[in-house]
Order: structure tokens, then C-alpha cells, then sequence
């Protein structure tokens, strides 16, 4: 049993978390796991001050991604499992000075080399992939799906999922985004919308897998929609680890103290409290990225 006196004592894993090495780093590690947390997805984390413009750039920043998974494994108790990709606003920033082909083509060979280590057991998925999720106009919305669909495709080959970094426009962007997945072959559960809203109901996510954002509201928005839920759903912070913005986008400890917060919530609803979050925290982020 993982509830015992109405408090979870199974697994708590937080699926987008990043770190840094100029930031709290293995401190902040050390904090998810005093408050209880077990489990880490490692989010390769671009360094907007200095993003790579050659193959072997990237190489250098996703060795430095995984030498950090590496080292929280050796100073806690954690299980990490890193997911290594280029962010959406690394291919706008570099259109400008590279031109869009050069631009597409460092993007491309980017989530190829997320995939070869993947390959290689050192990762477990590709992200965090996507789309601007500011107005950039519809040309430009055109082109970034198009980029996409050819990444989800390379992902779909792999058999790797992506975690996806989306524009905020719920059911809509859940709508188009199932179906370039579609398109790519890529099965829709295994497409991850990283910072998700709280409506985890099919009817509302097209199949994509939803990793909400825990913030305040998200657990009365969580129970509420979990009747209508088929494919489950993960919980994340999309912890930062800058020290400029100390605690955003929310703190390391979030995870497991909304963990505690969803138990009252679905015992009063009358639902199966350890079918969820044994789901939530061990068997679907075993299912999408392997044990």
C-alpha cells in the first residue's frame, strides 16, 4: 500500500525540471527530495546568452545537461532520466542571424543528435520541442509547425517520445497539434504537453499526454477533470534553476506537496487514489520513457 493515514508514499516524480550549474544545481535536487520526491525528467535547459550554432556546440551543451544528471544521481537519492532537445525559441532567435534554412537544418541535426543519445541509453526523450508561445504571426506559426511535424516524424522512427513546448491556447492547440502528430506518425500519447493546463480530460487534450503545470488551482482543475481522463497525465514544476528568477516557473518542492494535496481531493470525489497516482508517477513515465 502507498497511502497510508491519507498521505502518498509511493513514487513523486516531477517530469520537466531543469537545472543549472550557476543555479542552486544539486541543492535544488537536495530540495525535492526532502520534501519527498523520488524522481526527476532532467530538461536539457538552452543558454539563451550563448546557443550553439554548429554540431559540435551542441554536443558540448547537451554533455553538460547529462554530466548534471549525472552528478545528482551520485550526491542524492533521486532516479533521473534526462530529455535533450532545441527549444523552440533557440530556432527563432537563430532565424535572424543564420537564415531560416541554416536555422531549420541546426534545429534538425539537434533533435538527431537527442535521438542518438536516446540510442544510446543516456536520454530518454526529445525536448523540449515545439512552437513559439508568443504571436509571431502566421507565417512564421506555418513554418514552425512545418519544422515539427519533421521532428515528431524523426521522434515517431526512434520510437522516442517528445515533450512539447506549446502556445497557451488550450483545446485548440491540443486540436492542431494532434493532428501533426498524426501526420508525423508520432502516436498521440506519446507527444508530452510540457507546461499543461490543469483540464486533463480526453476531450480536451486530443490524446496528448498533459503535463500540468501544479500551480495554485491546478489540483480542484485536476480533480474535476480526471472523470473524462483515459491516458493519465504527469505533474511538473518547469523548475528553472536561475538565480535571477529564484523559484520560477515554480519551486522544487511543488511536486510533492501538491502530490499530498491531490490525496483529500480524490478521496472526497470517490476516486481510486492509488490507481492515480501510481499511474501519475511510476507506470506512465515508465510506459512513455522506459524504467
Amino acid at each position: 500500500m502507498s497511502l497510508t493515514d491519507g498521505r502518498w508514499t509511493g513514487p513523486i516524480l516531477d517530469n520537466h525540471f531543469h537545472l543549472d550549474k550557476e543555479g542552486r544545481y544539486l541543492d535544488a535536487a537536495l530540495d525535492f527530495q526532502r520534501a519527498g520526491g523520488t524522481d526527476l525528467i532532467l530538461v536539457h535547459k538552452p543558454d539563451f546568452d550563448n546557443l550553439p550554432t554548429d554540431e559540435a556546440g551542441i554536443k558540448a551543451a547537451y554533455s553538460n545537461t547529462l554530466e548534471m544528471a549525472a552528478a545528482v544521481r551520485k550526491q542524492t537519492d533521486l532516479s533521473v532520466r534526462v530529455v535533450l532537445g532545441p527549444h523552440p525559441a533557440a530556432w527563432a532567435h537563430q532565424i535572424g542571424p543564420l537564415g531560416l534554412e541554416a536555422a531549420n537544418d541546426l534545429h534538425l541535426g539537434a533533435v538527431q543528435l537527442a535521438l542518438d543519445h536516446c540510442a544510446e541509453g543516456e536520454a530518454v526523450g526529445v525536448g523540449e520541442i515545439g512552437r513559439p508561445h508568443w504571436e509571431v504571426g502566421d507565417e512564421m506559426m506555418a513554418q514552425a509547425d512545418a519544422l515539427l511535424e519533421e521532428m515528431l516524424s524523426m521522434c515517431a522512427q526512434a520510437e522516442v517520445p517528445a515533450q512539447l513546448h506549446l502556445d497557451a491556447n488550450g483545446e485548440q492547440t491540443y486540436s492542431e497539434i494532434s493532428l501533426i502528430c498524426d501526420r508525423a506518425r508520432l502516436p498521440r500519447e506519446m507527444a508530452i504537453h510540457h507546461h499543461a493546463q490543469a483540464d486533463v480530460s480526453s476531450d480536451f487534450t486530443h490524446g496528448l499526454t498533459p503535463s500540468v503545470i501544479v500551480g495554485k488551482g491546478s489540483i480542484r482543475d485536476i480533480a474535476q477533470s480526471l472523470w473524462g481522463n483515459e491516458g493519465g497525465f504527469l505533474m511538473e514544476t518547469d523548475y528553472m534553476d536561475d538565480m535571477k528568477r529564484p523559484g520560477a516557473v515554480l519551486g522544487p518542492k511543488t511536486v510533492p506537496k501538491r502530490t499530498q494535496a491531490l490525496v483529500p481531493a480524490l478521496l472526497g470525489l470517490g476516486i481510486d487514489v492509488e490507481s492515480v497516482l501510481e499511474t501519475v508517477h511510476r507506470e506512465l513515465p515508465n510506459l512513455l520513457y522506459g524504467e
